[in-house]
């Protein structure tokens, strides 16, 4: 049974991506225009957003720091004045590097903090006064299965995925009596800049337009959680459902860490 509204047709959709430079947000957001949403993409760098309208006529560029509150607040309210609706909002904003406990990086950590969680609560700051008068739209949050449980080299990553998982449980039970839809995707290993810095084999790896493919799909099947690919990611949850002990035991046995 779904728990969103299904999105099955994405004309003339309104829809804003934050973090759509490259990776998972870029082939999103690709995806959409092609279907026929009015794609607005939002990152820091002017130049690769410049160069995917060029790509994708019709789509607009929005440069910001997902870490400024107001510049998110000011892309907020040009899009509403721009097209008087907003229809989808996605962060997928993120920020990666490996980190272990006995090479502790406190700014690091609180880079990780600042981009993949803070930024998502400057988005809801700026879309939700909208999404609440119109009563319609959609938020999504791009997490991670390493929000499940502790991984090795996810000390600084893993909890900012693990905060959007429960923010966008949160903001489910707020918002569906609202006529506002809520989803959180959990992808496994894509190949994206950030994954490139893993030292390791990363199983069940596919490509960003895969991602892209899962994600319009667990919209459009009103799904809250989308994880994928399955034939990973299934594994994952079942692992994140043991106990301490075993959990910690099987972990250590499966990435030698």
């Amino acid at each position: 049974m779904p728990l969103n509204p299904r999105i099955t047709s994405w004309q003339g959709q309104v829809v804003w991506l934050i973090g759509a430079s490259t990776g998972i947000g870029r082939a999103t957001a690709s995806r959409l225009h092609a279907a026929g949403a009015k794609v607005i993409v939002s990152a820091r760098s002017t130049a690769t957003l410049d160069a995917f309208v060029r790509e994708h006529p019709g789509s607009t560029a929005m440069p910001l720091d997902a870490t400024d509150r107001t510049a998110m607040r000011d892309a907020a309210l040009q899009i509403v004045e721009q097209h008087g609706r907003l229809d989808l909002a996605v962060y997928c904003a993120g920020y990666y590097k490996p980190m272990r406990a006995t090479a502790f990086d406190l700014d690091d950590a609180l880079r990780h903090e600042q981009v993949n969680y803070v930024g998502a609560l400057y988005m809801l700051d700026a879309v939700l006064p909208t999404l609440l008068r119109q009563r319609s739209g959609h938020i999504s949050l791009v997490s991670s299965v390493s929000g499940y449980r502790g991984l090795p080299k996810a000390l600084a990553y893993g909890p900012t995925k693990a905060a959007l998982i429960n923010l966008a449980e949160s903001l489910y039970l707020d918002l569906t009596d609202h006529g506002i839809g809520v989803s959180v995707v959990c992808p496994g290993y894509v190949e994206t800049p950030l994954t490139e810095q893993n030292d390791y084999r990363m199983p069940g790896l596919i490509t960003a337009d895969e991602a892209a493919e899962h994600i319009t799909d667990g919209w459009a099947g009103g799904r809250f959680e989308n994880h994928f690919p399955k034939r990973f990611t299934l594994w994952v949850k079942l692992l994140s459902h043991l106990s301490e002990g075993l959990y910690f035991r099987a972990v250590r046995r499966v990435t030698g860490l």
